[in-house]
């Protein structure tokens, strides 16, 4: 894992207006606690690039940025890079017999000699997390290039002469032609990123890589094409051939996504999801003769008497983590929070995410990876399996399902509908709802013939794993590299996510449950009480306190003349949301409803944002 960071300037940095290394080292800092263990960068007549290094594979090896020449006695090609390729010792076989000479152990080589080999093309023959930067001064072309389905981040800014680039938005916004302005369209994705289409941010100016994507910049511009997109086929196998198929998949990403250098561990909350990823990797350790698995768990203090059952959140993960770890043979470790390190949380927490964030949400998240931190490097977590097998209560709910909107929306009220009625009426938050939805319904790969709930569960699915599943990635990413932890998320596997995509409804329902794959593929892996345990959520605060506190704050910036928000709001429609009292499919209660309000305001106030 890393970060980096860089440009490319066909006007040739345009040495007048600032001094470029002190702008690249600049940049390259805003990347420090994703990269921790060293730094780099390399300055050329027109490209510049920096990196920050969180060693995994090869620590001693592997230093970036990683030149090699685009052929005998050429120019250079150089590479930054961060994640992980997974299949990189196949990769690397294979290379070695086209003539490829390696000089180091690691992942990074592989990536660059796959590049000198087949160009932007050899994103197709990766298996892994990745994100990154290739300048090819050969070709005067730059490269950026993101995994199928978006783990890791790369953004980017057009400029008139060339791009920046950076692992986070702060990476560009350290860079002198880059100024952040936020225009009115923005606040519906603000309070609710899980509305934003792949690519989007809310800065103007400011795109992600897409997920699956490769984004070309030459003297003509920036081309964007994807090189992976989910395909609809008919499902080839019966349903015990595909519970076992699924298995020697999660068998093989498991054991893909072990090797490291480092220390490794798992998230365990005693759900389905990380507990079968927990056994498999506590397997695999096993086998190898590497020792016991440590896992980890997170636990509010008080949680007993404060824990509230809504139907997204039925119980209390605790007990279930406790038994799933005891029968794996895990070293368990429960963090425990109290409130008073949520609170001291908050402000590393906004710091890593550049963008508004999601409250107790990231700081428990924050919390419990420094806690793993300070024993392992490396961690396995579950995300991306409810979206991938049909986990979440919206799947299982006839009337959710059949609303022709956003499924995973549910019952919750729409925090845009608390803007004044002049911006309302301007930007019209329910027209751009449905068209975002229309827009990505219009994406769905379809399969002919297929008709009837089939034909509507697949783009509930495809629906599912785009900004819901964006926002919990790329909340798993900010949480974890702000503490330098790297996260693997075997879900996220593509050959799996293919595989499940085109299995029927019929058969990811298959034992009248969520997940009857995943459960089937699991069953000899897991006790039966964690095996059979409804879906829950990550864990939510809870507290009565905490509740009125979110109310009180929010009802204390709709009278702060400072805040940004205030002139935006409509404050009797505000203060009927905070005496709204009720629990959504969505939310643990109305605290967790309106905590994008206060963190727009932070994040608004931060970076000196006003709509533009």
């Amino acid at each position: 894992m890393c970060g980096f960071v860089g440009w490319l300037d066909f006007a040739g940095h345009r040495r007048d207006a600032f001094d470029a290394q002190r702008v690249l080292d600049a940049m390259t800092d805003t990347m420090a606690d994703r990269g921790p263990d060293s730094r780099g960068t390399w300055l050329g007549p027109y490209a510049a690039l920096g990196h920050r290094r969180l060693a995994v594979i090869d620590v001693a090896g592997g230093a970036q940025p990683m030149a090699g020449p685009a052929g005998p006695g050429g120019p250079p090609v150089v590479l930054v890079y961060a994640g992980e390729i997974y299949n990189f010792r196949e990769l690397r076989f294979q290379l070695s017999g086209l003539g490829h000479a390696f000089t180091t152990r690691s992942d990074t080589e592989v990536l660059l000699r796959a590049y000198q080999e087949w160009g932007a093309g050899c994103v197709e023959r990766l298996n892994g997390m990745f994100a990154f930067a290739v300048w090819d001064a050969a070709r005067e072309e730059l490269v950026l290039a993101r995994d199928r389905l978006g783990v890791k981040p790369l953004y980017f800014a057009p400029r008139p002469h060339g791009v920046l680039f950076a692992s986070e938005p702060k990476g560009v916004l350290a860079h002198p032609d880059f100024a952040a302005t936020l225009s009115v369209e923005a606040l519906p994705i603000l309070f609710n990123p899980r509305l934003a289409l792949p690519g989007e941010t809310p800065l103007r100016g400011l795109h992600e890589v897409k997920p699956g994507h490769v984004v070309r910049v030459d003297r003509r511009g920036c081309h964007a094409y994807p090189y992976w997109r989910l395909v609809s086929r008919e499902h080839p196998h019966g349903l015990g051939a595909t519970v076992g198929h699924v298995r020697e998949l999660l068998e093989d990403v498991v054991e893909r996504q072990l090797v490291a250098d480092v220390p490794r561990a798992a998230m365990l909350s005693g759900g389905l999801d990380s507990s079968a990823l927990a056994a498999l990797a506590a397997r695999g350790l096993d086998r190898t003769g590497e020792g016991t698995l440590a896992t980890y768990s997170v636990r509010f203090a008080g949680e007993e008497e404060d824990f509230r059952p809504t139907l997204l959140r039925p119980e209390r993960d605790a007990p279930y983590a406790a038994l799933a770890a005891a029968h794996i043979g895990a070293e368990h470790h429960e963090v425990v929070l109290e409130a008073a390190q949520l609170e001291s949380a908050l402000l590393p927490t906004r710091r890593a995410r550049d963008l508004p964030g999601l409250g107790p949400f990231d700081t428990s998240m924050y919390t419990m990876f420094a806690a793993m931190r300070e024993h392992s490097t490396v961690a396995l977590s579950g995300e991306a399996a409810d979206e991938v097998f049909g986990g979440y209560p919206w799947f299982h709910d006839t009337g959710t399902v059949w609303r022709d909107t956003f499924p995973w929306l549910g019952d919750a009220p729409r925090l845009s509908d608390c803007l004044t009625p002049a911006i309302r009426k301007e930007i019209r938050p329910a027209e751009l709802e449905a068209d975002r939805y229309a827009t990505l319904r219009a994406a769905v790969p379809r399969l002919a013939g297929e008709d009837g709930l089939e034909a509507r569960m697949r783009e509930v699915l495809f629906l599912s794993l785009q900004g819901p599943l964006a926002m919990l990635l790329d909340r798993k990413d900010r949480m974890s590299m702000a503490v330098g932890l790297e996260v693997r998320v075997p879900f996220c596997d593509h050959r799996l996510v293919e595989y499940v995509w085109n299995t029927p409804w019929a058969m990811k329902t298959a034992d009248g449950r969520e997940k009857s794959l995943l459960r089937m593929a699991a069953a000899d892996l897991l006790p039966e009480a964690v095996l059979s345990r409804p879906k829950s959520a990550y864990p939510a605060v809870h507290g009565r306190a905490w509740e009125a506190r979110t109310r009180a704050a929010v009802t204390a910036l709709l009278d702060d003349p400072s805040s940004p928000l205030t002139e935006l709001l409509d404050r009797g429609r505000v203060l009927e949301m905070t005496g709204h009292g009720g629990r959504t499919m969505t939310h643990a209660g109305t605290g967790h409803l309106l905590i994008p309000l206060l963190e727009t305001d932070a994040w608004m106030r931060e970076h000196r944002l006003r709509l533009s």
